[in-house]
């Protein structure tokens, strides 16, 4: 599809799809401490998108012919787990980290954002994952200028991750983001030969998400032709953002407006 440019109202409204996305990640990041199940976290989370007459965007979602629709409102990734992991009857121990990707639909309009949570007190390994990983967010972020490239973005994604010692997962990265949940550009997280550069142009709304492995980034698919995690078992932390690319610079619409990167209004065009 093409890159589609929104308007500052329709931005707006992407904005308020994002408040809602953002305050229920904070409730589950409230709900996850040891003995919690992922199971109990998708629970908590479909209720609240109730609670906001929101729709999931997650629940029976289908990428490809042949793989099974999704089938839970929340993606909940527990350790070597990268992305897309299904919850159920895991149960979150002392020290584990988890990935907590979630999404909803308010008015028709999609938001998607993730966050990497601890559970209970984590190892000063797992913290610096946590940390290098959010700042690589951060100098992503950071690069969504109107006027530059997707490149931008990933280069600076990948020089912070390579640069802590980390792996950068290569498969997966974001997207626009607005009346589907996955629209065109394609945004890496590493830059790589031939891939997709367009022009960053106010009026475009993306997510960015490093997903990141403390050890090697070859992935292995679970036979539930969802979950993906690293091969060597190494831990693996995401986080996400969708952002506005305006023309006085990127604002953040899955955080508080005084968290967000760009001032001035949010007009796309």
């Amino acid at each position: 599809m093409a890159i589609a440019y929104r308007s500052a109202t329709e931005i707006a409204a992407i904005r308020r799809a994002g408040a809602v996305v953002m305050e229920i990640l904070e409730t589950l990041r409230a709900a996850v401490r040891p003995g919690v199940t992922t199971g109990e976290l998708n629970k908590i989370a479909a209720r609240e998108l109730a609670r906001h007459n929101a729709r999931s965007n997650f629940k029976g979602y289908s990428p490809a012919r042949g793989v099974p629709p999704y089938p839970a409102v929340l993606c909940t990734s527990v350790n070597d787990e990268i992305t897309h992991g299904i919850p159920g009857k895991r149960v979150l121990r002392e020290g584990d980290i988890i990935a907590l990707d979630f999404g909803a639909i308010v008015d028709g309009w999609h938001g998607d954002s993730a966050i990497t949570v601890p559970v209970g007190t984590i190892s000063l390994e797992a913290q610096r994952l946590l940390d290098v990983t959010e700042e690589a967010l951060r100098r992503g972020i950071a690069q969504a200028q109107p006027g530059g490239r997707a490149n931008d973005i990933a280069r600076a994604v990948q020089r912070c991750v390579e640069d802590a010692g980390y792996a950068v997962v290569r498969e997966y990265g974001g997207h626009g983001i607005g009346r589907e949940l996955h629209e065109d550009p394609w945004i890496g997280n590493v830059v790589e030969r031939g891939q997709p550069n367009p022009l960053l142009r106010p009026g475009i709304v993306i997510c960015i998400e490093p997903m990141v492995a403390a050890g090697s980034a070859t992935t292995r698919e679970a036979p539930d032709h969802w979950t993906v995690a690293t091969a060597d078992g190494s831990l693996s932390a995401h986080f996400e953002h969708m952002v506005a690319i305006t023309a006085h610079g990127p604002v953040i619409l899955t955080a508080p407006p005084e968290a967000g990167s760009g001032e001035g209004d949010e007009s796309g065009k």
